[in-house]
């Protein structure tokens, strides 16, 4: 039996057992939905739908912001790079770990004190209104759409491998079935409907990781040592699979795309809207510090079990059946779930269906968040205070919400059904490093740099922006590699998959050379207030 039959006769099994499949899905499904209505009948105003409220606590904020950075990539996409890549894939989960130090020695608190919903607040608290938030709402924009492609692959691959769906046409529904449900979570719950959701996922992504965790340990008598010596045989490299190269550093171009994942995954968080807004969400700055605190405790938590999903699923399953499933390794989590509970027992298909259920739920959460993040900026900064010139009534702006809520899910499952075979730890990758490139650059000028200018912003963002993009517009990653997004062509000439090593230096570089040259004079008494409120707290909302 070939490795692709193999992997259909996993999917079939789990198909006798098809009714506890789409009703754990249903299940949450509707559960997430009462939430969401509930939590839509207490949104009355613009700070309700923007910020909850800002009645969340530390740790309630940071279980919603663990909710929202642990996604498709970390559950699916990282440990299918480590189950294929071995130890350069779990460079994944180090770089978005690490990451979180940046969030919360440079960005956190003064950000939640100098910004009201958005990142375009803060911005235009001492810069020309208008076309600061125009290019803080487009950079959002993008940056949110290029995330939520990854968490709409990983739907497809997920439920196209429980329902037996190998048709383009089928794992396209998927994902329109994905952009549906998102679009109906931010336009009923806003804020808080997507927080509470995120919680609930939070709490039920680290109970499946950690009955994983506790099944592959188990199953090699807790020895990590004879857990990583079988997923090294299991591999064919030998041991090869755990030592740095396998899939960066066997050439100079590789190894300059380590170096450009890592920049960006380790600069990307502090750039990233839906992560960002959540500052926002808690009453104080102090709140705000423990909410990150919280995330990095449970999000480093998760990331090491990551370790036993990845290496687990290299050891159990051979490479050629989970390559077979997915290419880019997104279904070895599911699949390590279905061999730990035997792939011809009951256990093994209701395991497989929770597991996968607790991705599901992932998925959910995560693009209610970026999605939300989006069409906040879209209605705040550049219909509410661009298009109307800050003249909009709230329930005009949070009309425009909603709709662009639709908009932005219409444009996100288009993209997403052309990216269903990508890995989606790579994709993710991709929307750090775009973040990194046009927002950090001018979120850490605008706080600490007096001089910064409105023109020196603009360039940053768009700069940095047009140049992530074009990059990756132009890599491997779009053609000219079997595994690119449209395999059959080749018009790349930019050789990295990541671009953060040129893009991210461009950004800040950008942002300083438009600064020099502006003859714009900055207001000195504008950031001397910035400066006091972002540190202090003082008069901020």
């Amino acid at each position: 039996m070939n490795p692709a039959q193999h992997v259909l006769l996993a999917a079939g099994e789990a198909s006798e057992h098809r009714t506890l499949i789409v009703t754990l899905f249903a299940v949450f499904v509707t559960a997430t939905l009462v939430i969401t209505v509930w939590a839509g009948r207490q949104t009355r105003d613009a700070a309700d739908f923007y910020a909850g409220g800002r009645q969340f606590t530390g740790f309630q904020n940071g279980l919603a912001v663990s909710g929202d950075y642990m996604s498709a990539a970390s559950f699916l996409g990282i440990a299918g790079a480590i189950a294929l890549f071995g130890y350069d894939g779990f460079l994944y989960s180090i770089g978005f770990l690490v990451a979180w130090l940046v969030a919360l020695l440079l960005v956190a608190e003064p950000l939640r004190n100098s910004g009201r919903y958005t990142m375009g607040d803060v911005l235009a608290y001492r810069m020309r209104q208008r076309p600061v938030r125009t290019a803080a709402g487009v950079s959002t924009i993008v940056v949110s759409i290029f995330y939520l492609l990854a968490q709409m692959a990983g739907a497809g691959v997920l439920v196209s491998l429980l329902l037996g769906i190998t048709s383009d046409g089928g794992k396209i529904g998927i994902v329109a079935l994905v952009g549906v449900l998102m679009i109906v979570y931010v336009t009923i719950g806003g804020m808080k409907g997507t927080t509470w959701v995120q919680m609930v996922k939070a709490v039920l992504l680290i109970l499946g990781a950690l009955l994983l965790t506790f099944l592959v340990l188990l199953k090699f008598h807790f020895n990590i040592s004879d857990l990583l010596g079988k997923a090294a045989d299991n591999s064919a490299k030998g041991s090869a699979f755990l030592e740095p190269g396998l899939k960066y550093g066997a050439t100079g171009t590789t190894k300059l795309d380590f170096i450009s994942l890592g920049i960006a995954l380790v600069l990307g968080t502090a750039g990233l809207p839906h992560i960002l807004i959540r500052f926002y969400t808690v009453p104080t700055a102090k709140a705000a510090r423990k909410s990150v605190i919280w995330a990095i405790g449970l999000i480093g938590a998760f990331y090491l079990m990551t370790l036993a999903l990845g290496f687990g699923a290299a050891a159990l399953i051979r490479p050629d059946e989970i390559i077979a499933s997915n290419k880019a390794g997104n279904t070895a989590a599911p699949l390590l779930a279905l061999h730990l509970g035997g792939v011809d027992s009951n256990w093994g298909a209701i395991l497989l269906a929770t597991i996968s259920a607790v991705a599901f739920a992932t998925i959910l959460a995560v693009v209610a968040g970026l999605t939300l993040a989006s069409s906040s900026s879209f209605a705040h900064d550049i219909y509410a205070n661009v298009i109307k010139k800050g003249q909009a009534t709230e329930r005009q702006e949070l009309g425009a919400a909603r709709w662009a809520t639709v908009g932005i899910g219409a444009v996100s499952i288009l993209l997403g059904a052309m990216a269903r075979d990508l890995n989606v730890a790579g994709l993710v990758a991709l929307a750090f490093a775009v973040a990194a490139s046009a927002n950090l650059p001018t979120i850490l000028y605008s706080l600490f740099w007096k001089r910064f200018t409105t023109s020196g912003a603009l360039w940053s963002i768009y700069g940095g922006l047009v140049t992530a993009v074009g990059l990756v517009l132009f890599s491997p990653v779009v053609s000219g590699k079997p595994t690119s997004m449209f395999p059959d062509v080749d018009f790349h000439w930019f050789p990295l998959e990541n671009p953060g090593i040129i893009s991210i230096p461009v950004g800040f570089l950008l942002g300083a050379v438009g600064t020099l040259l502006s003859k714009e004079v900055p207001d000195a008494g504008k950031y001397a207030e910035l400066e006091v409120r972002s540190l202090t707290g003082t008069g901020a909302h």
